[in-house]
């Protein structure tokens, strides 16, 4: 049975994580997977999380299983962090919300039950996207397609091109819209155009998914959601698909939701039904512990605060290193004008290097990236910034 299998190829982005495990330079530098570091280039469990699993300890009295779509009072959490504490969405009957295993269980999940339900729908995902978009999709048995996003001759969204292409997607259909600091990019539509984006889906008749991984990452929580409630403003069906893994630096326990939000409140509970099969055929029921660490901190506004500053850190040391970067840039004499890195959002950026560049950036100067030129900006530090700025300057950056 398993005599014929071929060693497949390593992911893009996680083999470049073993490979910059066994190189033996100290001078090494990683900018590859989307982990956020602090200035130590440590992945530090946040305050707020520790002592919620201190509680958590104390308090919890069983390890019996949880209900299919994961407890109701995560559920109503995690749309208040969506939509607003005041929305109707939160308890009005029209959202359903599932606890998934991490964002992208709840991207697969979704990919399962459209497939299902909606077979002959295409998916359409931006030009770029995060390389496992498509590849979840396609396991799933989706069709892809693809809109255009960025400009590669100046950096910024492609305006014209992204809208033309939305206003051209058949009734029906899928588009994944990246909720806030575009992966891999770092570029979003401003407010403007995410009313215009959620007019188009609402005339059209698409439906869209926002992927929301990085609420809070990119000017705050609230801000990050302006794309997200623009739809929710016009659009009567939608989904989300949230993780938890950077904003609470939740990376192993695998937590995040998916929320579906329909016309009627009856047809948001068949929804439900349809999507407690899917979930029950796939995993049967999520996992419960770090459901239980967001649902504590969110649930209680003290905790809430802590948690809240000490994401306004993590945001701030991104933004910072963003201009860090771009100021050592020009001190190297960059020949490319990076000062683009000072307004995006997150934790990426394409840099605009090729691929044979990101290949002497590795073997000559012990600098990571990911063969499309992502960088994850949160792998910089005041004390790698000048290495990482001199490398690209040397390779023609």
């Amino acid at each position: 049975m398993f005599e014929q299998l071929q060693d497949a190829p390593a992911d893009p982005i996680l083999g470049l994580m073993e490979a910059y495990a066994s190189d033996p330079r100290e001078n090494k530098v990683n900018l590859t997977v989307g982990v956020y570091q602090d200035e130590s280039g440590k992945t530090p469990v946040l305050s707020s999380v520790r002592q919620a699993g201190v509680d958590l300890l104390a308090q919890e009295k069983t390890k019996s299983y949880l209900p299919i779509s994961g407890p109701p009072e995560l559920g109503a959490a995690v749309r208040g962090l969506l939509f607003g504490a005041e929305s109707s969405l939160v308890d009005g009957g029209r959202a359903i919300t599932a606890q998934t295993p991490g964002g992208t269980g709840g991207l697969r999940i979704s990919g399962d039950f459209l497939k299902k339900h909606h077979p002959e729908a295409k998916i359409w995902l931006s030009d770029p996207t995060w390389p496992n978009h498509p590849a979840i999709f396609q396991a799933a048995g989706l069709s892809i397609a693809k809109y255009p996003y960025l400009d590669p001759a100046t950096g910024c969204l492609d305006v014209d091109g992204m809208l033309e292409a939305l206003r051209a997607v058949p009734a029906g259909d899928i588009v994944v819209l990246h909720g806030c600091c575009h992966n891999p990019t770092g570029v979003d539509p401003d407010a403007a155009i995410w009313r215009e984006i959620a007019a188009t889906a609402l005339e059209k008749g698409w439906l869209p998914l926002v992927d929301l991984a990085y609420q809070g990452f990119g000017l705050g929580l609230e801000e990050d959601v302006q794309g997200l409630r623009a739809i929710a403003a016009q659009v009567p069906e939608f989904m989300v698909c949230s993780s938890f893994s950077k904003i609470f630096g939740l990376y192993r326990e695998r937590i995040g939701a998916m929320t579906l939000v329909a016309a009627t409140p009856d047809h948001a509970r068949a929804a439900l039904s349809q999507l407690k099969i899917t979930i029950r055929t796939s995993y049967s029921n999520p996992p419960a512990h770090g459901g239980q660490l967001v649902s504590m901190i969110l649930r209680d506004p003290e905790r809430a605060s802590q948690w809240r500053a000490e994401l306004s850190v993590m945001r701030e040391r991104i933004q910072a290193m963003r201009s860090g970067l771009a100021d050592a840039l020009r001190a190297a004499g960059a020949r490319t004008d990076f000062d683009f890195l000072r307004e995006q959002k997150g934790m990426f950026s394409l840099l605009g290097v090729s691929r044979e560049q990101v290949e002497t950036l590795r073997s000559d100067h012990a600098v990571y990236l990911v063969g499309s030129g992502r960088i994850n900006v949160a792998g910089l530090s005041s004390a790698n910034l000048d290495q990482v700025a001199k490398a690209i300057a040397a390779v023609g950056g």
